[in-house]
C-alpha cells in the first residue's frame, strides 16, 4: 500500500468511515504493534497499547491534514508517543527535591553530639558512685528495655522494692549530674 492510499485512509477515518478504518488497521497493524513492542518489551501490554493507538487514531485522524507528516509517519508516532506514555504512567511520581528540606534529619547535629558525648562520661561517672546491684537495675531498666519484673526477677526482690530502687537511683543521678 503506498502513502497515498494509506493518506487517503486516513482522511476517510476522520469522516468516520468504519470500512476504511478496517482496511488501515488490517494494513498498518503488524507495523503499528512492532513499535509498540519495540517501546514496552511486553506483548500483551504492546496488544493493549495498540487497541488505544487505533483508539486514538480514529478520533483524531481528522488532525492528521495539519500534521504534514507522511502518513505512516504519524501513526507510528502516535503509537510511540502513545507507549512512552504508558511507561512513563508505570513510574512511580517522583517528589519535588525541594520537599526534601522540609524532612527533619533525626540524627543529633555536631554541637548535641559534643554535648552528649561530655554527657555520657559523666553519667557513667555517676552510675558508679551507685550501689553495684543499683546501677546494674538503672542500666537494665533505661539502657536494655528491662521490665521492672524482670529487674525484680534477676535481682531477687519484690517489684515494688525495683521501682523503689529506680525511682531513688534517678533521683541520686540527677543529683550527681547538677553538680
Amino acid at each position: 500500500m503506498t502513502p497515498q492510499d494509506i493518506t487517503r485512509l486516513i482522511f476517510r477515518v476522520s469522516i468516520k468511515d468504519r470500512a476504511a478504518f478496517d482496511l488501515l488497521y488490517r494494513q498498518t497493524s503488524a507495523k503499528l504493534f512492532g513499535v509498540c513492542l519495540r517501546v514496552l518489551n511486553d506483548r500483551a501490554e504492546a496488544e493493549e497499547a495498540l487497541q488505544e493507538v487505533f483508539v486514538k487514531i480514529w478520533t483524531k485522524a481528522d488532525r492528521f491534514a495539519i500534521s504534514e507528516l507522511s502518513p505512516i509517519s504519524w501513526l507510528v508516532a502516535i503509537a510511540r508517543n502513545h507507549a512512552i506514555d504508558r511507561i512513563r504512567a508505570r513510574r512511580k511520581p517522583t517528589v519535588d527535591i525541594d520537599a526534601a528540606m522540609d524532612v527533619a534529619d533525626q540524627a543529633p547535629g555536631p554541637e548535641a553530639m559534643a554535648m552528649a558525648s561530655g554527657e555520657i562520661e559523666q553519667i557513667d561517672h555517676c552510675l558508679g558512685e551507685l550501689e553495684s546491684d543499683r546501677a546494674a537495675a538503672v542500666r537494665g531498666a533505661y539502657l536494655k528495655g528491662e521490665s521492672y519484673a524482670e529487674l525484680a526477677e534477676r535481682h531477687g526482690v519484690p517489684l515494688n522494692t525495683m521501682r523503689t530502687w529506680l525511682r531513688r537511683s534517678l533521683l541520686k543521678l540527677r543529683e550527681c549530674l547538677e553538680r
